[in-house]
């Protein structure tokens, strides 16, 4: 138990730089630049999916919880969010570094990720236009302080953003501790080799564990996969639907439950969707 505390404490901890700077960015959006300014930056093009794509790549757990607190600032649309959770790799990464696979191998999980987040991505912003008819307004006052009661609004940018994170990261430590207590009480390993015989059901079991939003799950299942107890399919399906903490920050931040759900959905069906397919296709 005292191994489950210390590592969910160091990875609440990592977290923080890049909470602190997304507050940072959308409180300077919001004390300094002008209304027209912040729309401008809202509706920066189709592109949003795709640059939220690409960054998303880079490994490291915090971009995504970063991506959904400019989110819920209206600082990004639901698509280049959802294109981000898609995107992140987490540990993957460097876990595959370090175990020395190939670099081939390594360049189509991140190819793949980045296309499907794309077309993920531009498809929903798509579908939102069209079902509201326009593209998301922005607020008002697109801010954080608008619905944190915090009154940051009469303090500095600094300290304001530190106050969310602070917040924030004492969320995460909590409920990172509650996942990795019951993670430590289930055999996962057992239960995800016992179903990998029936077609699909493995992609949608681990798109399930992927979206565990912890920084663990994804590297369980890059671990699951490397130990031939996952399939490629699986492994696509996982590390897709794994946004990391970014969706624990999503629902803590944005005001709009129904959406959150929304884009929960869109990942979880995009993410195992894409892994039945890659599995299927034969791409690794």
């Amino acid at each position: 138990m005292l191994d489950i505390l210390i590592d969910s404490f160091i990875d609440s901890v990592r977290l923080l730089p890049f909470l602190y700077l997304s507050y940072l960015v959308v409180e300077y959006a919001e004390h300094r630049m002008s209304e027209k300014t912040k729309r401008l930056i809202y509706r920066a093009g189709k592109a949003g999916p795709v640059l939220g794509a690409l960054i998303g790549i880079i490994p490291q757990c915090g971009f995504a919880a970063a991506a959904a607190g400019l989110f819920a600032g209206g600082m990004i649309s639901p698509g280049t969010l959802l294109a981000v959770f898609l995107s992140t790799s987490d540990e993957m990464l460097p876990i595959m570094v370090s175990e020395g696979i190939a670099v081939s191998v390594i360049g189509k999980i991140l190819l793949v990720k980045v296309a499907v987040a794309v077309i993920a991505g531009l498809l929903l912003d798509l579908a939102a236009e069209k079902v509201l008819g326009r593209r998301r307004e922005m607020p008002e006052h697109p801010e954080m302080c608008g619905h944190a009661h915090c009154g940051c609004e009469s303090h500095s940018i600094w300290y304001s953003a530190l106050n969310h994170t602070v917040r924030t990261g004492v969320f995460l430590f909590v409920i990172s501790l509650v996942i990795g207590a019951a993670m430590e009480l289930f055999d996962v390993a057992g239960i995800s080799h016992g179903i990998s015989q029936y077609f699909a059901v493995e992609e949608l079991a681990a798109g399930l564990i992927g979206m565990i939003p912890n920084c663990a799950a994804s590297v369980l299942i890059t671990q699951l996969y490397l130990e031939g107890i996952l399939g490629s399919g699986a492994l696509f399906s996982g590390l897709l639907c794994g946004a990391g903490t970014g969706l624990l920050v999503l629902y803590r931040e944005n005001r709009s439950k129904r959406m959150n759900l929304a884009l929960t959905l869109a990942l979880y069906v995009s993410g195992t969707a894409a892994g039945i397919l890659a599995g299927a296709a034969g791409i690794l």
